[in-house]
């Protein structure tokens, strides 16, 4: 074997162990998926005090809707407080200010902490946060949360008589799930993790990582593990695997709601998800000799270790497709690596629909999406790469945020907000590779490696359409936003 196949099958079988986690996963899933905790009876018990942490920054289209929620958390009033952690710049801190006073003259104690300077962005601010409060629990949300009126009388009860648990996270739902097609595949991606992955880990004693949302603390957790540190991107993974490697339990409860809005432009999306590369690197790189070095299970370490790496895949994926090139050209094999890659493209389908039958009766329909959100995550991957490398070789960062608008169901535009993003540069390296990756195709039809293919086209249809949805969507507001002002109503992006 030349140098180049060498590389290439490396590059195919490391992503293959992402796949057989794939699969793995799923069984321990169905293996556990009855398996339910119980929850202490509060009757006749005196509730813990609860403090509930609403980080914000520059949140006018949603920052109302988050305290009135909030606010109306059905849990004994003298009990529960609430923080409005606001970093915003512009009028949001008026918009909050407003409706906590509104709220205080209802009873409810909810307070709104500014801060001038965003120190630490949201590790700064849920760390400033803490040192105003001695409620023995804090329930975090982000700004495009609604958690119901019932959720800490649900969670609450799972950890009074838990000493030993850290933190609960519950399963995130989606808003506007209905309001593109863009949303409607990306819920089926966190439905994925979410049903399949957070539950077939926590239950089969695999460490899970606290999503940033949605989820309780305990404060003896928090302090003892180390506090919130803002030397990763992913605050929230950092916290909770310093946590479970301090001893702390992690409890992870998919029957429990917590919706939130899914992201309507690709831009968007390519941010958050560049953000969670990037931090989940550095996590990796701050936490991953003291895995090794800790008394955890081999199963529970390799677990780990996969599930702090998994944005890897990424720039594997690019890997093996500017090696297929020069592979075809020279007319090497590429038997091998596409025997393994063909196993891997099979875990996210089973994942994804495994995930949609336990959640929907009508998952065969739901899962039309699922080419759409294959495409996406592979487009992604010029981003997504470029992120895990600023993982590797930094520490922190700028922590920016995911732009929220408003969106419930089809209802909401985002077109006219001056929270839109402008495509990035990371477009024309999505174009270059999708023109990269019709370059192969031709060339593999021409030398016969008709097996190579449906990859390549897979490359070339995912790139492509990140790159076209970027441009799109950013040209295509324009048109939205001017018919709206002629009093003709905006309607929903595709």
């Amino acid at each position: 074997m030349t140098l180049l196949q060498v590389m290439n099958a490396a590059m195919a079988f490391w992503l293959a162990l992402y796949g057989v986690q794939a699969f793995i996963l799923t069984y321990l899933y169905l293996r556990h998926r009855s398996d339910r905790p119980t929850q202490a009876d509060m009757t006749g018990r005196d509730w813990p005090t609860v403090a509930v942490q609403l980080p914000i920054f520059n949140e006018r289209h949603v920052v109302e809707r988050l305290i009135d929620a909030a606010a109306a958390l059905d849990y004994p009033r003298e009990r529960l407080e609430i923080q409005v952690l606001d970093d915003s710049t512009d009028d949001t801190t008026a918009l909050a200010e407003a409706r906590a006073a509104h709220h205080r003259a209802r009873g409810v104690n909810v307070q709104v902490l500014h801060r001038t300077e965003r120190n630490g962005f949201k590790a700064g601010a849920l760390a400033a946060g803490l040192t105003q409060t001695d409620a023995e629990f804090l329930a975090i949300f982000d700004a495009d949360f609604v958690p119901s009126p019932h959720f800490l009388r649900r969670v609450i009860p799972y950890l009074v008589d838990r000493p030993d648990v850290g933190m609960l996270q519950t399963r995130w739902t989606h808003l506007n799930e209905q309001y593109s097609a863009f949303t409607r595949a990306q819920s089926l991606a966190l439905d994925a993790h979410f049903v399949v992955e957070q539950t077939g880990r926590n239950r089969s004693g695999l460490l899970i990582n606290f999503n940033g949302s949605g989820g309780v603390w305990r404060r003896q957790a928090v302090i003892s593990a180390g506090g919130w540190q803002a030397d990763t991107m992913t605050e929230d993974m950092d916290l909770s695997y310093r946590a479970q490697l301090a001893g702390w339990k992690s409890l992870y409860l998919p029957d429990v709601e917590a919706p939130a809005e899914l992201p309507p432009q690709i831009d968007a999306f390519k941010r958050q998800q560049a953000r969670w590369a990037q931090g989940s690197t550095q996590c990796l790189r701050k936490l991953g000799p003291q895995l090794l070095r800790s008394d955890l299970r081999l199963s529970q370490k390799l677990a780990a270790l996969l599930h702090i790496a998994s944005y890897f895949t990424h720039p594997l994926m690019l890997g093996v497709l500017l090696l297929s090139l020069p592979l075809i050209w020279s007319g090497r094999s590429l038997q091998i690596p596409l025997a393994v890659l063909i196993f891997v493209s099979m875990a996210p389908p089973v994942l994804y629909t495994v995930a949609q039958r336990a959640l929907h009766d009508d998952w065969p329909r739901r899962i039309l999406y699922l080419p759409l959100i294959v495409l996406i995550g592979t487009g992604i991957a010029w981003s997504t790469s470029r992120a895990v490398w600023q993982g590797i070789i930094r520490r922190g960062g700028v922590f920016a945020r995911t732009p929220k608008f408003c969106l419930e169901g089809r209802q909401g535009c985002w077109a006219d907000s001056i929270y839109r993003l402008r495509p990035d540069w990371t477009i024309i390296g999505e174009a270059v590779l999708a023109l990269y990756a019709v370059a192969g195709i031709v060339l593999a039809a021409l030398r016969g490696s008709y097996g190579a293919i449906p990859f390549l086209a897979l490359y070339a249809g995912g790139f492509g359409l990140v790159a076209a949805l970027g441009l799109g969507q950013w040209l295509m507001p324009r048109q939205r936003v001017r018919l709206r002002s002629a009093g003709r109503p905006a309607a929903a992006l595709p």
